[in-house]
């Protein structure tokens, strides 16, 4: 297909230019753009299919390659970088909005996040309806740990959308969970329920109303919601694991461990962890059930045995380095455990890495946490509190949300019911219990600092 002019091109349902004169293409990206922001199935038939439509269009490799990136997987970064390259001279003549799209995914696949969500933040100032800027924005943000960046971001551009455009809850679900990390409880339930009342296929509303509950200790209202609207995410939606994560943290906040269990059973081991982010969501359990002197020691085996760890990927995410410690702690692989440490201390230290975003934040926060964590495993209780309370006021820039990070919390709390001084535990644990007095994990916790 040859090129389209000026005059032949089409525009998005928002009103943005595309670089296509083809309908067929423009509609398989639309319907992409969709199943990205929502989350149901795969965007990558519809992107096949659109670029078979234009072959001339680089978009549909655009979205393919920061689909990839999404992933959250360390060895995709090679094939985005790969349809970036594929892209790159299909960009000249088209609209100034797609090549900046470029710009920035080729920024996130070098690892510099804080550039490409600057590149998206622009964008979105000049296009404020380009769901697309709006989407990966969001996803950077969530990384980065920029918790006033969730919030602003979809409140900069809400006003400008038309409440009938089918992405509307979609990009209020993106504000309800903004509001929800801003510890805005009341304004983020009530956007949570109006993108719902829009369109029941909205996981990050869902997610939202969910961590409000959860903030709150409202751990049974928490569990009625998430079974209240399953029939929206449970079958089809690459969100479901992360939901029934945040199911089983519910029941973790009753102290109902077979209801745990038989969550991970069903839906956080084996077959059902497909992806990094799902693996994460079950460390994360498993660790929190570990400290409550359940036996998971083989269900860490299992899962590290269908885990592929390359040594080259150490050091890439911290976040995500922290997650595979916690791993093969559970597994009382402590030599495996150590050598994964230095490898991303290793990293950590280079001075090539240090234009990734992830470079500092792995020096300073990722690196004192893992060594607390290592001597915890060690037995030195009083060393684990000292290095895990020095890093906590840091630990937003591992990125994720509150829910995510309060592992550190519940590790804290472990460690300090075991050392020799427990002022940090107690102050932790007067924390939790302004915010969840009554929830019997929290009563756990204040017998477990009496004894």
């Amino acid at each position: 297909m040859t090129s389209p002019t000026e005059s032949t091109r089409l525009v998005d349902p928002r009103g943005n230019r595309l670089g296509t004169a083809s309908h067929e293409a423009a509609d398989r990206v639309e319907a992409a753009l969709w199943r990205m922001m929502s989350f149901y199935d795969a965007p990558t038939a519809d992107l096949a299919a659109a670029r078979e439509a234009d072959p001339a269009w680089a978009m549909p490799a655009i979205l393919l390659a920061g689909h990839l990136l999404a992933q959250g997987e360390p060895g995709h970064a090679q094939a985005a970088r790969a349809l970036l390259d594929e892209a790159g001279p299909l960009l000249h003549g088209a609209p100034e909005r797609e090549a900046a799209h470029h710009a920035a995914l080729a920024a996130l696949a070098d690892g510099r996040w804080q550039q490409a969500a600057r590149a998206w933040g622009e964008l979105l100032l000049e296009h404020p309806r380009d769901a697309l800027a709006l989407h990966w924005a969001h996803a950077c943000d969530l990384a980065l740990g920029e918790t006033a960046a969730l919030r602003l971001r979809p409140a900069r551009v809400l006003p400008e959308w038309d409440d009938t455009d089918p992405l509307y809850p979609c990009v209020l679900g993106l504000y309800a969970f903004g509001l929800a990390e801003s510890h805005l409880y009341p304004q983020a339930e009530e956007a949570g329920r109006r993108a719902l009342a829009g369109d029941a296929r909205v996981p990050w509303a869902v997610l939202a109303v969910a961590q409000v509950m959860d903030r709150l200790g409202r751990f049974e209202d928490g569990a009625a919601w998430l079974r209240q609207h399953q029939p929206g995410w449970a079958d089809g939606n690459d969100f479901a694991t992360h939901l029934w994560w945040q199911m089983a943290l519910f029941r973790l906040e009753a102290l109902d461990m077979p209801g745990v269990h038989r969550l991970v059973d069903a839906h956080l081991s084996g077959p059902a962890l497909r992806t990094a982010r799902e693996r994460l969501d079950a460390v994360s359990l498993l660790w929190r059930m570990h400290l409550l002197q359940e036996d998971v020691g083989a269900r860490f085996t299992e899962l590290l045995r269908d885990w592929p760890l390359d040594a080259a990927h150490a050091g890439h995410h911290a976040l995500v380095d922290l997650h595979v410690l916690l791993a093969l702690l559970g597994a009382s692989e402590l030599v495996r455990a150590e050598t994964w440490v230095a490898r991303c201390a290793e990293r950590a230290m280079s001075p090539e890495d240090a234009r990734r975003s992830n470079h500092a934040v792995a020096r300073e926060v990722g690196l004192p946490l893992m060594r607390g964590l290592l001597a915890l495993a060690r037995g030195d209780a009083d060393a684990a509190v000292t290095a895990l309370h020095g890093a906590r006021p840091q630990a937003w820039r591992l990125g994720g949300s509150h829910a995510q990070r309060e592992l550190i919390d519940h590790t804290l709390l472990a460690a300090s019911a075991i050392a020799p001084h427990r002022s940090v535990g107690r102050a932790l644990l007067n924390e939790r219990r302004m915010a969840k007095p009554m929830s019997p994990l929290t009563r756990h916790w204040v017998e477990k600092m009496a004894s």
